[in-house]
């Protein structure tokens, strides 16, 4: 009889629930009974999708897994462990650009290097291979106010991957920039992946950019929210700009807007529009 394996889930979420108080001080009800887990898969990695209506308590989960937020009742765990806070083991990219406007680039990747206490050398090397990977080798000494938008995210990346986070969090990184930029970063998540073996989990709005990235999406309710839906995402020999236009990408986007127009007219019908 073959043996069951032990190794836990990288992530995994039990019954959580959440809720805070609005500027009344009533009692909002913002996560409601979530359940998920996403495989540990060394070697490869795997990238997940939270898709859903504004509002509806995405931001809040990613919160609750980084250790910003806790739970009122339920378990986030990390490779079995519960999720007590924040730690390195974890790391996180905000919509809003983070970057230290007194740093270089360079001394921006190299900040949790240092507060970890890894000699000058050592972090020097470490931060100028992923400024490189991230595209900004010739912006290494540069400061923020001397970069665009999409630069400054790429720095944001580069220094939350400098921890090697088990776990990294994606809170709608690329919302405000402009398409052509945002598909420039989309590209470079994928590949950066390739070479970092991280689990990923991404907040957007964006149905496209969700299959283009994801290995699997969770399509959420409204608030509070709630799994609906758990969508596997096929593989795809290359994703490159084409891919978007194979019939296979056209049939995963065309499950999930019909799941979305279905929660929409749910949302109506709830509200009495």
């Amino acid at each position: 009889m073959p043996e069951t394996s032990t190794v836990p889930p990288k992530l995994e979420l039990k019954n959580v629930y959440m809720s805070y108080a609005d500027r009344s001080g009533k009692t909002v009800q913002a996560v409601e009974d979530v359940s998920l887990s996403l495989a540990n898969k060394p070697g490869i990695g795997e990238l997940a999708v939270f898709l859903g209506p504004s509002g509806c308590g995405k931001s809040t989960l990613l919160k609750a897994v980084a250790g910003l937020l806790t739970p009122d009742s339920g378990d986030v765990l990390i490779d079995g462990q519960p999720v007590t806070g924040t730690g390195r083991d974890r790391g996180m990219v905000f919509q809003s650009y983070t970057s230290f406007a007194w740093r270089s680039v360079r001394k921006n990747v190299e900040y949790g290097l240092e507060l970890a206490g890894v000699p000058a050398a050592e972090r020097k090397k470490q931060a100028l291979e992923l400024v490189d990977q991230v595209g900004l080798k010739d912006f290494a000494d540069a400061l923020p106010k001397q970069l665009s938008g999409g630069m400054k995210q790429r720095v944001a990346i580069a220094r939350t991957l400098a921890n090697q986070p088990k776990v990294v969090l994606m809170d709608e990184p690329f919302g405000a920039l402009d398409p052509q930029t945002r598909w420039g970063m989309q590209t470079l998540i994928l590949d950066i992946l390739k070479k970092q073996d991280n689990t990923v989990l991404f907040v957007t709005h964006d149905i496209a950019e969700a299959v283009f990235l994801a290995d699997v999406i969770f399509v959420l309710s409204h608030r509070p929210a709630k799994v609906l839906h758990r969508v596997d995402v096929p593989y795809f020999e290359s994703r490159d700009a084409a891919v978007k236009q194979s019939a296979e990408f056209k049939r995963v986007e065309n499950q999930l807007l019909e799941q979305l127009h279905s929660l929409q007219v749910q949302g109506n019908i709830r509200v009495g529009l």
